[in-house]
């Protein structure tokens, strides 16, 4: 799952994917001019579409003077192929090592040399790349992405290089590493058949091949303005905005759109199970089911049973787990947003004297006693106000607020769904959680590995 992979890497990897993906989102408007003061968050927010193709989102927020400059490309693993997996996270490292205007290393070093910020990420379903900096760096900022969105350099020096850096990245939190083998494990269980099989960074003999030919193709495919969108936050006015925007952008031609992902994962017929044996000091396991894509309604009550599972000391399973049976370190759920059905996880470090088998068995109670009786009253609306104040929280940076915008943009076609999201939550009931832990915690829906230490 993804990266800022030029910032952090190893597990952090899988750390930043988990946690983008979980902070749930706002904000929303039409075409044009539009405010909402739903959840005391208010926006002023502008769309254009470029001749090329590029849609271009301005929010303008004059709280601080700062602005976050984002693009969001609609790629990421999902559509690669066998022989160039990894290749979309090695282009989000490729972004800063130069174009036509301003060289290799020189992306940063201009912009930290204003006071600004740049970092990316990749993820199964899209790529983005921010800047951060004072208000009055707009031109600066668009400039620098422009110039590597028309002219990326590619330069054969640097693509060996850079893809060196990408391959110690995928030994250190992949190969070298407990939590990331045992991650890429059981996708690569429950997959067979869609691109969510492989690993976001790669598999370590497709890395090896990758070429400058296929980056100059995946480029000219995926890195096209009719492939991204650009939003703005923060302190400027948008039709200064888009005049500058318009100046630097418009010259860059569309191109052929990419390829649909037609590919569906067929439904799963029996419980799968695998082991991974590693150096470490005590067992683990990893649970997954199938689950929906993030257009299905089910998609909040599994959020909502998510946080009753393992949202905080109160959450029924560190409940039983950590506090009652004292069985595992630490025990966690996942529910992530994917563009097609993805997986919904449990993940536990067990304790000494204790075994997986009986993790497992307690899990698997607590979820049929949910399906058999449902969830009390009081559990639905303290999970409800926690995933509330989390939708508020991430909006309060400019910075915040146009991830937001444009994760929305890439997972549900269009922003403006964000404003749904708290609704959509407080219309869960107990009935609708019992109906998705009848529908998707079944047995036959399920996959484990289990980790079994070796000594050293």
């Amino acid at each position: 799952m993804a990266e800022p992979a030029k910032k952090i890497g190893g597990i952090a990897l899988l750390i930043v994917v988990l946690t983008l993906f979980l902070a749930e989102v706002p904000a929303a408007v039409s075409a044009g001019k539009d405010k909402s003061e739903e959840l005391d968050i208010k926006l002023d927010v502008t769309v254009e579409m470029l001749d090329n193709g590029m849609k271009v989102i301005l929010l303008e927020d004059h709280s601080v003077p700062v602005i976050s400059y984002q693009t969001f490309f609609r790629v990421g693993s999902r559509n690669e192929r066998i022989g160039i997996t990894g290749i979309s996270h090695f282009m989000e490292h490729m972004m800063f090592n130069g174009a036509k205007k301003y060289g290799p290393k020189e992306f940063d070093a201009i912009l930290e040399s204003n006071g600004g910020y740049s970092n990316a990420f990749t993820s199964n379903d899209m790529t983005a790349y921010y800047e951060d900096i004072s208000c009055d760096g707009l031109e600066l900022v668009i400039d620098l992405d422009s110039d590597r969105m028309q002219d990326l350099a590619l330069d054969p020096q640097y693509l060996k290089s850079e893809m060196g850096v990408v391959m110690e990245e995928r030994r250190l939190s992949i190969d070298n590493s407990v939590d990331g083998q045992m991650w890429e494990d059981i996708n690569a269980l429950a997959f067979k058949a869609h691109s969510y099989q492989w690993p976001v960074l790669g598999w370590m003999s497709d890395l090896e091949k990758i070429d400058r030919q296929d980056c100059v193709e995946y480029f000219k495919t995926y890195y096209a303005p009719n492939n991204a969108i650009l939003i703005v936050a923060g302190d400027f006015q948008s039709a200064e905005a888009l005049k500058l925007i318009h100046r630097y952008y418009d010259d860059i031609p569309s191109q052929e759109p990419p390829a649909p992902v037609r590919t569906r994962e067929p439904e799963q017929k029996g419980e799968r199970r695998a082991e991974v044996r590693k150096v470490a000091e005590l067992p683990s396991i990893l649970i997954a089911y199938h689950g929906p894509d993030v257009k299905s309604q089910d998609i909040y009550a599994l959020d909502v049973l998510q946080e009753i599972l393992t949202g905080g000391r109160s959450s029924r399973l560190h409940k039983k787990l950590v506090r009652e049976m004292e069985a595992v370190i630490s025990i966690w759920a996942f529910n992530p947003w994917r563009v097609d059905p993805s997986l919904f996880m449990f993940g536990a470090k067990i304790k000494p004297g204790h075994t997986t088998e009986e993790t497992e068995e307690a899990i698997y109670q607590i979820l049929d006693s949910i399906e058999k009786e449902g969830v009390s009253p009081e559990e639905l609306e303290r999970v409800k106000n926690s995933l509330e104040a989390d939708f508020v929280r991430s909006m309060q940076t400019v910075n915040g607020k146009a991830t937001k915008i444009g994760r929305y943009e890439i997972l549900l076609g269009d922003y403006r769904e964000m404003l749904q999201v708290p609704a959509r939550y407080r219309a869960v009931t107990s009935e609708d959680i019992r109906e998705v832990a009848r529908k998707y915690f079944k047995s036959e829906n399920r996959n484990v590995v289990t980790l079994i230490p070796e000594s050293s």
